[in-house]
């Protein structure tokens, strides 16, 4: 599955700030006003942030990767987590960040598609973000994993604030649903608190 290398630029009509759109594979690290934005469903997106600074990234990974004996293709892509976040620090400490500083906020990891218990990949990212933020001694200032919605999240590095919408999926065959299933048959051909808004999804 080909990656998106540069993510999109856009202004943001509700916040009324310039935005950057971030997709699987992709990250983005940046400082003063806009929001870094992405839509999540078993993928999951970290928002770290150096309040010293006030300098913010985040990433979107839709595989934990394998950080035992990683392999040059896992290695390689930033939609795997083990790689992610690294290059998530290596951008942000480059824009003069302090990786001793950093504090995280971590979304994602939904079950988003019925019938698919024996493969959750949404818990697998998770359980490897938790890990790794524990591992690196990384304070978690908040988080919302797991469950069955999709997530649409707003990161503003310059306050290191979070805004996340629930998403609703139909029974229909969404965007979402329909990339949620090449991430899974990709797979198949190989053996909250803190400062975050969450809001309900209208209807």
């Amino acid at each position: 599955m080909p990656e998106a290398s540069t993510p999109v630029r856009y202004f943001d009509r509700e916040f009324q700030v310039d935005a950057v759109k971030i997709l699987p594979g992709q990250y983005h690290a940046s400082f003063g006003p806009g929001t870094i934005t992405t839509v999540l469903g078993s993928c999951v997106s970290t928002c770290l942030w150096d309040p010293v600074e006030r300098i913010g990234g985040m990433n979107h990974f839709m595989l934990p990767g394998d950080t035992a004996a990683p392999s040059a293709t896992w290695t390689a892509s930033a939609r795997f987590g083990v790689y992610a976040m690294e290059v998530l620090i290596n951008q942000m400490t480059r824009l003069g960040a302090d990786r001793r500083r950093l504090v995280a906020k971590v979304f994602g990891g939904a079950r988003v598609l019925a019938g698919f218990d024996k493969l959750d990949v949404g818990a697998k990212n998770a359980e490897f973000v938790l890990e790794f933020l524990k591992v690196e001694g990384i304070p978690l200032a908040a988080q919302d994993l797991l469950d069955v919605h999709p997530r649409k999240v707003h990161f503003f590095p310059a306050t290191g604030k979070v805004q996340m919408k629930r998403l609703h999926v139909t029974p229909n065959d969404t965007v979402l649903q329909r990339r949620e299933r090449d991430y899974l048959s990709e797979l198949s051909g190989k053996s909250g608190g803190g400062d975050i808004e969450i809001f309900a999804p209208p209807g």
